[in-house]
Order: C-alpha cells, then sequence, then structure tokens
C-alpha cells in the first residue's frame, strides 16, 4: 500500500507541476477577454516568453531575470494587442494572428542571433522545488501542494487573487461590465480603453511567463516546438471553463492530467502509438467543448472593438 501511495502522490504533485503554464496562459486569456479583448496569440507570446527567458537566464546566469525578461516581453505583445485593437479600432483575430506569427518568427531569431548553431544546445539550471516550512510534512497534501517551485505556489494564489479580484470588487464589477456591455459601462464613466490597455499588458505578461516555464522547469533549454500547442489549448481551457478563474483553474488540472497520463503511457511502454497520446489532449478538448459549449458564459462584447465617439461596438 505505501508504494501506491507513493505513485498517487507522485503522479499529483506531477499534475500540479504540469498545470502551471495551462493556469498562467488561460488566466491570460480571460483576463484581457473579460474586457472584451480576445487573445489568440497565445502559442507565439508563449514561444517568446521561453526564447527571451531562456536567454536572459543563460547570459546574465539569474533565473529571476529570465522570468523577468519574459512577463516584460509578454507585455509588449500585450500592449500591441491593445493599441491596434483599442486605438486603431483593427479587428482583433486578424491583429491576434499576426502576433502570433511575430512570435513564431521572432523566438527562433532571437535564440539563433545569440546562441547561433550548435550540436550541443546550451543549458539553464532549473526551478528547484521550495518547500513550505511545517505544512511540507502534513502527511501526501505537503508533499503535493506545498513542496513545489516558487510559480506553482505562484499560479495558485493568482487564480485566488482572480477569483477576489472579479466577484468581490468593485473594480472586477467594473471590468467585467466592459466586456458585456461597453456602451453601458461607458456611460457610467468607466475608462474602456485603460481597462483594456491594462488587462491586455497584464494578460500578455502572464502569458510570457507560461513559456518561461517551460525550459525554466521542463527542458533547461530552448527548442523551436517546445509550447507544443499548449497556447492553443490555453484559449479552449478559457472557453472551458466559462471565463471563470475558479474553473479554469480546475481545467488546467484535467489538462494537467491528460498530459501526464499520455505521458506515463508512453513511458511504460504500452502498445498505443505515440501519435495518438500525442492527439490526446485535442482530442479530450473537442469533446468537451461539445458537451460544455452550451454552458459557457463567453462575454458578450468578446472580439469587439468599441468606437467611443459613435457609441457602437466594431467588428
Amino acid at each position: 500500500m505505501e508504494g501506491i501511495g507513493a505513485q498517487v502522490v507522485s503522479l499529483a504533485k506531477l499534475v500540479m507541476l504540469t498545470m502551471v503554464p495551462y493556469v498562467l496562459a488561460s488566466q491570460g486569456t480571460m483576463l484581457a477577454g473579460r474586457t472584451g479583448l480576445f487573445n489568440v496569440a497565445q502559442e507565439g507570446v508563449m514561444l517568446v516568453g521561453a526564447s527571451v527567458a531562456f536567454l536572459v537566464a543563460y547570459l546574465s546566469g539569474s533565473l529571476f531575470y529570465g522570468l523577468l525578461a519574459a512577463a516584460l516581453a509578454g507585455g509588449l505583445f500585450g500592449l500591441a494587442l491593445a493599441y491596434f485593437t483599442t486605438t486603431l479600432k483593427v479587428n482583433q483575430f486578424v491583429i491576434g494572428l499576426a502576433l502570433f506569427f511575430t512570435g513564431l518568427g521572432l523566438s527562433t531569431l532571437l535564440y539563433k542571433y545569440v546562441i547561433g548553431v550548435t550540436l550541443q544546445p546550451p543549458l539553464i539550471p532549473t526551478l528547484g522545488d521550495v518547500a513550505i516550512p511545517g505544512l511540507s510534512r502534513i502527511p501526501f497534501v505537503g508533499e503535493i501542494l506545498f513542496d513545489q517551485n516558487v510559480l506553482v505556489y505562484f499560479a495558485i494564489l493568482l487564480s485566488i487573487f482572480l477569483y477576489y479580484l472579479l466577484y468581490r470588487t468593485s473594480l472586477g464589477l467594473e471590468l467585467r461590465a466592459i466586456g458585456e456591455n461597453p456602451k453601458a459601462a461607458d456611460s457610467l464613466g468607466i475608462s474602456i480603453p485603460i481597462y483594456r490597455y491594462v488587462t491586455a499588458i497584464v494578460g500578455g505578461m502572464l502569458i510570457g511567463l507560461a513559456g518561461a516555464y517551460l525550459p525554466m522547469v521542463y527542458t533547461g533549454t530552448f527548442t523551436a516546438g517546445i509550447v507544443k500547442g499548449r497556447g492553443w489549448l490555453a484559449i479552449a481551457l478559457t472557453f472551458f471553463g466559462g471565463w471563470a478563474p475558479h474553473l479554469i483553474f480546475f481545467g488546467s488540472l484535467f489538462f494537467a492530467g491528460i498530459e501526464v497520463l499520455a505521458f506515463r503511457v508512453q513511458v511504460r511502454g504500452v502498445a498505443i502509438p505515440y501519435q495518438f497520446l500525442l492527439m490526446l489532449p485535442y482530442v479530450a478538448t473537442m469533446l468537451i467543448m461539445i458537451f460544455a459549449s452550451k454552458r459557457v458564459g463567453i462575454p458578450a462584447a468578446l472580439g469587439l472593438n468599441y468606437d467611443r465617439e459613435r457609441r457602437t461596438l466594431l467588428d
């Protein structure tokens, strides 16, 4: 029984470790979406975050500087999204795709410019676990929840904070009002541009951190395919979670569980084609969206720009 218990703890701890990029990218998507900004550039922004984080950490020798650089890079992409959509009123989906392709190319370009072409990719140290004194000694739960790296703790606290912000504060009420009815919010004196700029930048920073997590925890290096579709899954996860922080968090655990299950099955050498295991998260996403589509609480003004002079929504 002790062996089974240890395996369960190990599996649960790995799920907590794996859920972080899903949480950060999805909460960043949700935050901007609550003001009506629909970001579809997650995959590209995560790639840039991963590339910049690795390069800065490698050159400076500091993981903290790497994380900071990834957040700033993501914030710049969020700023670009807000500027083109809120100020210039350009179609959000078009700009999102443009930012995705920009991130896709920029991430590889930066890496090749700084590192060049090498037979052996350089490595950086990965984030270690930080045990919380006392709590980490609680049987089963302690090792799963309180003996993790700092970004696991950050993801949990972030989800709690965003839930409190959205549903327990007047600031959150104003933010949600913009996403549901910008015209009514504007008539009450709520500054739609400020909210959209702030949420786009902060959301971009979170998505950049989601990308930084991959080389800093998983691999210790950067590769062009390091994100592996997690950015696209983050969009689906945001819909699955009904644009609510707490449901997104639990949905991230589910997605992480699918990923860990696929990995464990592959490692154990079960006679299942690895291509099937790779597509398992996407198949699960489609099935979930089919059953959950009618219950998804999408902000009414999602993806629509607001023209204050004409007091109307634009495609």
